[in-house]
């Protein structure tokens, strides 16, 4: 049966994310019968197209809620804590790609998207962090194969995973390098092009980052493994777009690569590469609807170590896809 179309607003339209979700609305003909985009003051008055229309991009401050059934929240956490609760009373599902709200059900598809059935209505759902979302679709279908103990993390996040102003600054530190002018940092502290920081954002008083903690609560709780062991390290890289992470799955078992290689292949949202070839965020991952998986070997010396090379574009796959695959669920059970 085909899912009644609904009134839909996004809030944060005009931003990477944003524009992302947008497109994949028409892309994947989601029933939408009005779609309402919505942004700060700043940015209200400018047009993002939707299914061959110019629609006008209004201001969040002044909407009314109970014209629609979902909300996507793709823009900052203070505006999710601010306008959520107020499309939760007026009736609406909220799917909030922020991690600010509490209580908020993490959802990935491919890995727990049985859980829709669980939800109260109308439903409050986290799109998980970019890096979640490609972790827990690649790790979700081991869970059966291996007696996981502990996953270490090296996460290398493209600029864009904080938004159009840090791929803008890349682009300008690039361009000044390049032209052998002096460079001046504005978004960044220091200089991130052809850079490495390892550190992406503040770090709290243990050392470890917001961007860090909530990639490892989200991990957890999509898995299902509250006492999961994750030790993660984010990398700030000079790349535009496409997430990567070395990963290193520890097991108390021995692992069976041949067991996990099946298992892998045969997973929704994955591309297996070919032993001996590997993926990058360019050249593979960029534009592109899966996490791509290669350098499946064990660890060094230890069959009960996993070791892994994800790749995924994180705006596409790992924000606005993931939010609106959850959103497809989702309908399929309101009432």
């Amino acid at each position: 049966m085909t899912p009644k179309a609904l009134d839909v607003a996004v809030i944060g339209a005009t931003g990477t994310v944003g524009e992302s979700l947008v497109q994949i609305l028409e892309e994947v003909a989601f029933p939408v019968s009005t779609l309402h985009l919505l942004a700060s003051m700043e940015s209200a008055g400018s047009s993002v197209m939707f299914a061959g229309k110019k629609l006008k991009v209004r201001e969040v401050d002044n909407f009314d809620f109970s014209q629609v059934r979902l909300v996507f929240f793709a823009a900052s956490p203070a505006v999710s804590r601010s306008f959520a609760p107020k499309a939760i009373a007026a009736g609406c599902a909220v799917i909030d790609l922020s991690g600010a709200l509490d209580g908020a059900t993490a959802l990935v598809p491919e890995a727990n998207g049985e859980r829709i059935t669980e939800l109260a209505q109308p439903a409050l759902i986290t799109s998980p962090s970019a890096g979640a979302v490609a972790l827990a679709v690649a790790l979700a279908p081991l869970k059966g194969l291996l007696d996981i103990e502990r996953v270490q993390v090296n996460a290398c996040l493209a600029v864009s995973e904080q938004g159009r102003e840090a791929v803008s600054e890349l682009a300008r530190q690039t361009a000044e390098l390049l032209n052998a002018r002096p460079l001046e940092p504005r978004f960044f502290d220091r200089q991130v092009a052809f850079n490495l920081l390892p550190q992406v954002g503040t770090p709290d008083e243990q050392g470890h980052t917001n961007v860090e903690r909530r990639l490892v609560n989200e991990l957890r709780q999509v898995l299902d493994l509250p006492q999961l062991k994750i030790s993660v390290t984010c990398i700030q890289v000079p790349v535009f777009f496409g997430d990567s992470f070395s990963v290193a799955v520890q097991s108390r078992n021995p692992v069976d690569l041949v067991a996990v290689n099946a298992a892998l292949e045969a997973a929704d949202g994955i591309e297996l590469v070919e032993p001996g070839d590997y993926p990058t965020p360019v050249g593979d991952a960029v534009g592109q609807d899966v996490v791509y998986v290669g350098r499946v070997r064990h660890g060094v010396d230890e069959d009960q170590q996993l070791n892994l090379w994800l790749t995924t574009d994180n705006v596409r796959k790992g924000a606005a896809l993931n939010a609106v695959q959850a959103a497809q669920l989702l309908i399929k059970h309101m009432a």
